[in-house]
């Protein structure tokens, strides 16, 4: 059968089953490229450290015949990722030591973030939570009344983040429960959700879904993760109407990777093209040090050049705020920089 027709026939399929179909070896996803594993630097023990998992819809957005592309460098397994770093660590960003009880991460004043599942619909290479210890700590149903009543007792939190994983792994009916218990609390402002599948599964993004968090009487927010407007296909265009036709806000966070976005050209053109869909530029992350990322760090220098060149090309409004995390830190930190000046000259 020919390639388009499978491709054609493949979304038509509900999410679930496009998840099942992801590619996840290292010889598929490059005979669907065309390339050769002889062009690449991959690796079979990185994939056996941190598997391999990419759905069609986010292959479909990448070059044919191109080992550079932007959107494969953030998947596929490479021998980098056995080298050992200076600084970096299996828990970078303090994750462990905010755990309050199963499933629960209290970190930040006012806000408390719920590890929902272990799964994602594709492993990023660059993952912080790569060595997260999700059998442990995860939030499965038997755990989800204790984590409810930790958030009914501590009327401090004023917002819900559902994370993971990804959150959006949930069913629909699994999904909707827990949105209306968190919607039950008085205290609770907003519920937040941080999810890659609008990017990677939007097939995801059904108008079930998309009633299930109307239904709250509480302020949905979803933060999406997208590091390169070439991830923005059709598919993703349509999801993303579905979610602005319903009033839903909508936020894009970012994480500045080596040989994917760090590029001043690249980031405009991804601030331009989420702006254009009704999503708001929010963060650009430098990467969280997580053992095995290390060959995507970026100079915080370098950073701020981006962000400084991003500034003198874009209004105010379409540059992302540069932060980085640091275990133990109350909240996200910005990085701070000089404020360029111009002195005017006399005539």
């Amino acid at each position: 059968m020919p390639e388009q027709l499978n491709e054609t026939l493949h979304f038509t399929k509900n999410w679930q089953q496009q998840l099942a179909d992801a590619f996840n070896n290292i010889e598929d996803l490059c005979h669907y490229l065309h390339l050769s594993i002889k062009d690449l630097p991959v690796s079979e023990a990185a994939a056996k450290n941190f598997s391999l998992r990419v759905p069609l819809s986010f292959a479909a957005s990448m070059q044919k015949n191109n080992p550079n592309d932007p959107l494969l460098r953030q998947v596929m397994p490479i021998k980098d990722e056995l080298n050992i770093y200076p600084g970096f660590s299996n828990d970078p960003v303090g994750d462990l030591s905010s755990a309050t009880q199963i499933g629960v991460l209290h970190k930040y004043q006012g806000r408390v973030l719920l590890i929902n599942t272990g799964s994602c619909a594709i492993n990023c290479r660059y993952c912080f939570r790569r060595n997260f210890p999700y059998s442990d700590l995860q939030l499965g149903k038997q755990h989800e009344n204790a984590a409810i009543q930790y958030i009914n007792d501590n009327h401090d939190i004023s917002e819900v983040i559902l994370s993971g994983g990804d959150p959006l792994l949930l069913n629909d009916e699994r999904l909707e429960k827990l949105i209306q218990q968190l919607s039950a609390i008085k205290h609770l402002k907003r519920i937040r959700i941080h999810s890659r599948l609008p990017i990677v599964l939007p097939a995801r993004i059904t108008n079930e879904f998309i009633n299930s968090l109307t239904k709250s009487a509480k302020q949905i927010v979803l933060v999406v993760h997208c590091n390169h407007a070439n991830e923005i296909n059709t598919r993703v265009i349509a999801g993303f109407t579905l979610l602005q036709n319903k009033g839903i806000t909508l936020f894009n966070q970012s994480v500045l990777l080596k040989g994917v976005n760090d590029d001043a050209t690249v980031l405009c053109e991804l601030s331009e093209q989420l702006f254009s869909l009704g999503i708001i530029p929010y963060y650009l992350h430098l990467m969280d040090k997580a053992t095995g990322t290390g060959h995507f760090d970026v100079p915080e220098t370098t950073a701020i050049a981006l962000i400084q060149q991003m500034q003198n090309i874009l209004p105010g409004y379409l540059v992302p705020k540069l932060v980085m995390e640091q275990a133990g830190a109350l909240s996200k930190q910005p990085i701070n920089f000089p404020i360029q000046t111009i002195t005017l000259k006399d005539n």
